[in-house]
């Protein structure tokens, strides 16, 4: 039996840093230091954090590549309540993004399968590292568990992102979600070495 714990010698806090530009006026004070995000195993209380990240990043996030319509099908595919995320917990193992105690991203791997099956962050915080930092636990875990290769249905908002971080294209896939056709693409990557 696979387990689906995180524990601490896999997934660890870590301080995502972004670039802080700042006028050369003496008299500006430096801007506040960037908030601390916990990587760690999601909880039943993320659950209602999750419908919420996951809904925004399709209806804010994913707006420059699928249109209004698209977004609306696409968000309306997952029910929009703790309830039903806290079930998704049950059949995944979910790696949370945590900020001040909320969850701002979240990935769902199916172990058992190979494959991650959704991966979100906060559409404010996207660009910051944080999918990336979840996706390297996500494939750490995997190493551990023997598995070589990983695979994704990856919409067009992720598609380039992935292809930098060594995925492969399988194919170009159309997904139907309340009668609206997604384009996606099925992406796989070996797993020799995660980088820290």
């Amino acid at each position: 039996m696979l387990s689906t714990n995180v524990t601490s010698t896999n997934v660890t806090s870590t301080n995502v840093t972004s670039t802080n530009v700042t006028s050369t006026n003496a008299s500006q004070t430096p801007s506040a230091p960037t908030p601390r995000i916990i990587y760690r195993e999601g909880f039943a209380r993320d659950a209602a954090d999750q419908a919420e990240v996951f809904y925004h990043a399709v209806m804010q996030g994913a707006a420059s590549h699928y249109g209004v319509d698209e977004r609306r099908a696409w968000a309306n595919a997952l029910p929009r309540e703790a309830s039903a995320w806290a079930a998704r917990q049950t059949l995944y193992t979910t790696l949370v993004a945590s900020c001040d105690g909320r969850c701002v991203g979240f990935l769902e791997l199916d172990v058992a399968a190979k494959r991650i099956e959704t991966l979100y962050v906060w559409p404010s915080l996207t660009g910051r590292g944080i999918g990336t930092t979840l996706l390297i636990h996500a494939e750490r875990m995997l190493l551990e568990q023997g598995v070589s290769s990983v695979e994704i249905e990856a919409s067009l908002v992720l598609y380039e992102r992935l292809i930098r971080r060594g995925f492969s294209n399988l194919g170009e896939q159309w997904v139907e979600r309340s009668g609206e056709l997604l384009k996606r693409y099925r992406l796989v990557k070996k797993l020799n070495a995660v980088e820290t």
